[in-house]
């Protein structure tokens, strides 16, 4: 069996930024009651001529410029959003054009948060497999486009990203055990929608736009992610109390708190990118990781648990170690 790790990282978010105060004029909110409930102090939006996939390219040559990539034998290309830039074609074959790959498949995913777990678990495979030796994941989520700007209780939350990450096979194997889910029966409580109007027989807005049972998502999340770290943790025969990083999806601030503080894991091991960054959907935990990088609180050698989860429900995790060193990025 072939061994895989991560050897380089790149992200990119749009020159928007947008603070609370936007929504104060707009909905009845306040920059106040925002940080309160979720965390989140800021995002940023895509242009209006700005898309998922410029957004993927642009993380490419992130890293590309930092870890000075080539990337004319990467024969692989995984693109895990729920917002492409159209349904055909898919998303990964115009960043494989755009980036001048020649010989590469290319595949997107929709799984939304948990999308880039699930894209490092498939490259994994696909490096084990032997077919394979260099895959590039992407997380990338638009979300400014989906969300209805009307609902308070959604609009505020998410944000515009796109991170990637290099899986290649090598001598040593840097990404160990994973565990995946499903609960497809909770499909009405977090969809978007453009045509059909109904989820397992219930009744849906095929405005195109995302709606959530905020209640309803918040308890699976917590459940879920509190369940899952435990679960992950047992799956690589490890105590929670062994990993160094966690990089959980970033939703919500506060969730996460609740999480790690019944967990009893201090929450200055757990990195997160909603404060900054908003809910940036499969963006999320590349953006974390590449913010524990720049800031030192992630280190070589550390050990990463990443955990998403979203709509469909889904979820993914994978443990990791963590190969990549800031101190030899280009500048």
């Amino acid at each position: 069996m072939n061994n895989s790790s991560i050897t380089a990282i790149g992200v990119y978010h749009p020159y928007g930024k947008i603070d609370n105060a936007f929504f104060e004029s707009r909905l009845d909110t306040t920059d106040e009651w925002i940080r309160e409930r979720t965390g989140i102090e800021s995002r940023y939006f895509v242009a209006a001529d700005e898309y998922t996939g410029d957004m993927c390219v642009n993380a490419a040559l992130d890293m590309k410029k930092k870890f000075n990539v080539d990337f004319e034998d990467v024969d692989f290309i995984i693109v895990a959003s729920m917002t492409p830039d159209q349904t055909i074609p898919n998303v990964a074959s115009q960043v494989q054009t755009r980036l001048g790959i020649r010989n590469t498949g290319a595949v997107d995913i929709c799984t939304a948060c948990s999308g880039f777990c699930y894209g490092l678990i498939m490259a994994k495979g696909l490096i084990a497999s032997g077919a394979y030796r260099k895959v590039l994941v992407f997380g990338a989520d638009s979300m400014s486009r989906a969300v209805d700007f009307n609902d308070r209780n959604t609009c505020i939350l998410f944000g515009d990203a796109a991170g990637c990450v290099l899986v290649e096979s090598g001598d040593e194997n840097d990404l160990f055990e994973s565990i995946s889910g499903t609960d497809g029966s909770m499909g009405k409580d977090l969809y978007l929608s453009s045509c059909k109007t109904s989820i397992n027989g219930s009744e849906i807005s095929a405005d195109g736009k995302i709606h959530q049972n905020g209640r309803a998502v918040y308890k699976w999340a917590v459940t879920t992610l509190s369940e899952g770290l435990g679960n992950l943790a047992a799956r690589n025969g490890i105590s929670l109390d062994d990993v160094d990083c966690f990089l959980p999806h970033s939703a919500n601030y506060r969730m996460l708190e609740a999480v790690f503080k019944n967990l009893g894991i201090p929450m200055s091991k757990c990195i997160d990118s909603v404060r900054k960054y908003g809910n940036t959907s499969a963006a999320s935990i590349p953006m974390a990781w590449y913010e524990g990088l720049l800031s030192g609180r992630i280190r070589p050698g550390d050990s990463l648990m990443l955990m998403g989860f979203g709509a469909g429900f889904t979820y993914a995790g994978i443990c990791l170690r963590n190969m990549l060193d800031w101190s030899r990025v280009a500048e």
